[in-house]
């Protein structure tokens, strides 16, 4: 399935760091940056991590809050928090249902291998639960920036 922009972001309540559910509609009234990354602490999510970390005050005047998402497990995601200081909240989506109801569990193609993974890709969803922007195959260089001037002109 393929979301669009403009239709209603799909819910979840899952586990996330800090021993919490974090579920979509505790976040009616802010915009929410919902980004998908394939595994905690390998350098390209490290990097995406920290961007939105530095940005977040940016983000949060722009009453907006930052949500990772990946298949790690909370106790994963805790070690990463704490080992880079991190201050976005992170899903823990082990079964994968949150991945597929997003089509971000696709297949990729390494070195003509085949195989089934998690597409870095970003949903900007607005305070109404609607999908305002989505970013797929991101480019961590330069996206929180992107993904932040995108928030702004909400």
């Amino acid at each position: 399935m393929t979301l669009e922009v403009g239709t209603k972001a799909p819910e979840f309540s899952l586990p996330g760091n800090g021993d919490c559910t974090i579920s979509l509609a505790d976040y009616r009234g802010k915009n929410v940056v919902l980004y998908f990354y394939p595994k905690d602490d390998t350098p390209g999510c490290t990097t995406e991590a920290k961007d939105f970390t530095a940005m977040a005050q940016d983000f949060q005047n722009a009453n907006a809050v930052i949500l990772g998402a990946s298949k790690d497990t909370p106790a994963k995601h805790d070690k990463f928090i704490a080992k880079h200081e991190l201050s976005v909240d992170l899903i823990s989506d082990e079964d994968g249902q949150m991945m597929e109801s997003y089509g971000v569990w696709v297949e990729k193609n390494m070195y003509g291998r085949k195989y089934m993974g998690i597409e870095r890709s970003t949903f900007l969803i607005d305070a109404d639960g609607i999908i305002q922007n989505i970013w797929r195959k991101v480019r961590v260089k330069g996206h929180a920036e992107k993904v932040l001037d995108a928030v702004k002109a909400l």
